[in-house]
């Protein structure tokens, strides 16, 4: 895995560069190579030019181009690839989730606290570079990776599977039930099923309501009766684990 670092502080470089060198000794296996960078810029241009890493460890706040910019950048590249802030402040929490950040860390910074965020980038990596959804159309078998899925709904036993590009594959009649159509997907933990005919997500849910959830496309989703104080519990849960 390839990580680039970008953080102004000379000092805090430093010392993430050399928590990632005792992560590496620690999981031989998994293979490290770090990239740093004390200029947000240039790092801006090689996101420009699609020059991308694994991994992104970004400082929240600095000159010429903040850390959210960066992610920004990122994601308009069509990148999904992981990103981990740090910073001194819990102001820009939200903006963090704006760019779907894996783990947002305060300084100064505690080495279980970044290996456990490694650990998490790993997992991420694994789920979203090798799992797929298989989805029978009219033209035969279309597999999709889950990181690319927003939401599905299931309507009068077809399925429409929304993707984050604004594709939606669209399934020949369903056979079995709609809960054995997503069993794959419940099995993955940022997927959770909010109604009988609705699986969301939850890195593209943008706002949460008490019987609908927004989507990151402006869908808005229903949540049924029965479903809306775990929906609710479950994805709480989610924001924590993700900014903690």
């Amino acid at each position: 895995m390839k990580v680039v670092i970008c953080d102004d502080s000379i000092e805090d470089l430093m010392k993430i560069d050399e928590a990632l060198a005792k992560y590496n000794e620690r999981n031989p296996g998994r293979d490290i190579q770090v990239e740093k960078y004390s200029d947000a810029l240039q790092l801006y241009a090689r996101i420009k030019e699609k020059e991308l890493a694994d991994l992104y460890i970004l400082d929240m706040i600095m000159p010429e181009k903040t850390g959210i910019e960066l992610g920004n950048k990122l994601r308009q590249c069509g990148s999904e690839k992981g990103i981990i802030y740090i910073t001194t402040s819990d102001e820009f929490a939200m903006d963090a989730y704006d760019v779907h950040a894996l783990r947002y860390l305060l300084k100064p910074l505690r080495e279980d606290q970044l290996f456990e965020a490694l650990d998490y980038a790993f997992s991420y990596s694994d789920v979203s570079n090798g799992a797929r959804y298989l989805v029978r159309t009219r033209t035969g078998l279309v597999s999709v990776l889950h990181s690319r899925i927003e939401y599905i709904e299931n309507a009068s036993r077809t399925l429409a599977v929304h993707l984050v590009d604004g594709e939606v594959i669209r399934s020949i009649f369903i056979r079995g039930s709609f809960d054995q159509e997503i069993s794959g997907l419940i099995s993955d933990s940022n997927f959770m099923q909010i109604h009988k005919s609705f699986l969301v997500n939850k890195r593209y849910v943008r706002k949460l309501n008490g019987d609908s959830i927004i989507m990151e496309c402006g869908d808005c989703v229903p949540i049924s009766r029965k479903r809306a104080a775990d929906v609710k519990k479950e994805y709480l849960v989610y924001i924590s684990e993700q900014y903690r």
